[in-house]
């Protein structure tokens, strides 16, 4: 084939592309600003529809070993404290060979994907200042020179510096409050018999509530709080707020007490105008962010990855300009139709104030439970199953 790609962005988007970009033949580059993978916790929910992806790059023994397989979830009403819905993904066992979510950081992700990144030239502290391009080739300017390639993929984050240099409107909002992870020891399944993955509705504070392995296997619990309008950073993760906080999701001691991260981010609801730019595409974040209820971004970005890598091939093999075009087309209307649509909605549903439609919300999610037919049909959506299948009836 003898094509090349510089990938702008060595998180689990880009690396997932190197990846298969590789493996289809393209001589890579990946170029990274930080001097090493991230390792703060960020993403850590890979649905069913994305361990089909990243089995087919012989990734999923490592997924499964690094990460916790989660068969449920659960919905909870927080002010009765009273367990609405648990929602089981083995009702999708005829429809994937992956009936279930795998809790894993993404950068475990980045990281069992760099292992096996043979051929690829990976440069971590290279910042990227620019792209430029031309009818033949494109090329990305950084700290240490330029790097020219036959086509550049951005997969460099919200504030993409690819997606700036081509003049794409990031179009959408920032919600007004930001939201608070706080990560500790404490063992929430002992205390309230709940699944790995929890969302917690409540009209005056929702809350996220999952596990994750952690570096060293033994697990943790990151819980997700909404800010309140106003309230500065300093009261947010002080150790005060942090203890009022989580005082709140347990009875038997204060989860504060074995407290071991805390992080404050604004969140938003914006997609690319374009995805694409002559020889140059965006992935991941740099195209799309939500908000992560629901933990569909990461996912979205996979799916990115792949129907990126696989269009450049085709491309590559018929010189069809359609194949490439449609890469746009597809992602950019699947996200708008279930990411930002489904993860708005999740958020709705968790924060709803009015007593009339919250008692209506609930009972919708009460009804799922009952009615295996309710609840295949979410499950669809929220694994983003029908997003695939969306996205493959298009172009």
């Amino acid at each position: 084939m003898g094509q090349s790609v510089v990938v702008v962005g060595a998180g689990p988007v880009g690396a997932v592309f190197a990846l298969a970009a590789a493996r289809r033949g393209f001589d890579v580059t990946l170029l990274e600003a930080e001097q090493a993978v991230e390792d703060a916790p960020r993403a850590a929910t890979v649905h069913p529809s994305t361990l089909a992806m990243l089995g087919e790059l012989g990734l999923m023994d490592d997924v499964v070993a690094r990460g916790l397989v989660a068969r449920y979830f659960d919905f909870w009403d927080r002010p009765e404290r009273s367990l609405i819905a648990r929602l089981d993904h083995n009702v999708l066992r005829d429809v994937t060979p992956y009936p279930f979510v795998v809790q894993i950081e993404q950068h475990k992700i980045v990281n069992m994907v760099l292992e096996r990144l043979s051929g690829v030239d990976v440069r971590f502290g290279a910042a990227v200042t620019g792209v430029t391009q031309d009818a033949d080739s494109a090329t990305v300017h950084t700290s240490e020179g330029p790097v020219t390639a036959d086509y550049v993929i951005g997969a460099d984050g919200g504030r993409s510096t690819v997606r700036k240099a081509l003049g794409i409107e990031f179009e959408g909002y920032t919600w007004p409050e930001r939201f608070l992870v706080l990560t500790t020891l404490f063992d929430f399944q002992s205390e309230l018999d709940c699944s790995y993955r929890n969302y917690w509705a409540d009209p005056r504070e929702w809350v996220n509530l999952f596990k994750v392995a952690g570096d060293d296997g033994k697990g943790r619990w990151r819980a997700v709080f909404p800010t309140t309008v106003g309230e500065t950073d300093e009261e947010a993760v002080g150790d005060e707020g942090a203890r009022a906080r989580l005082s709140g999701l347990a009875l038997s001691a204060n989860p504060a007490d074995q407290l071991v991260h805390r992080k404050l981010y604004n969140v938003h609801q914006r997609v690319a105008a374009s995805f694409r730019s002559g020889r140059v595409f965006l992935a991941g974040d740099a195209a799309h962010v939500n908000n992560p209820i629901g933990g569909l971004g990461l996912n979205c970005g996979i799916h990115d990855a792949v129907e990126l890598a696989s269009s450049l091939h085709t491309f590559a093999a018929t010189a069809d300009e359609n194949v490439l075009d449609r890469y746009d087309l597809r992602r950019r209307t699947v996200n708008i139709e279930f990411v930002q649509q489904q993860t708005v909605t999740n958020k709705r549903r968790l924060e709803e104030k009015d007593p009339v439609r919250r008692k209506e919300r609930l009972a919708e999610l009460a009804a799922l439970g009952d009615h295996a037919e309710l609840e295949l049909k979410f499950l669809m959506n929220s694994s983003l199953l029908n997003s695939v299948a969306r996205a493959a009836s298009l172009g």
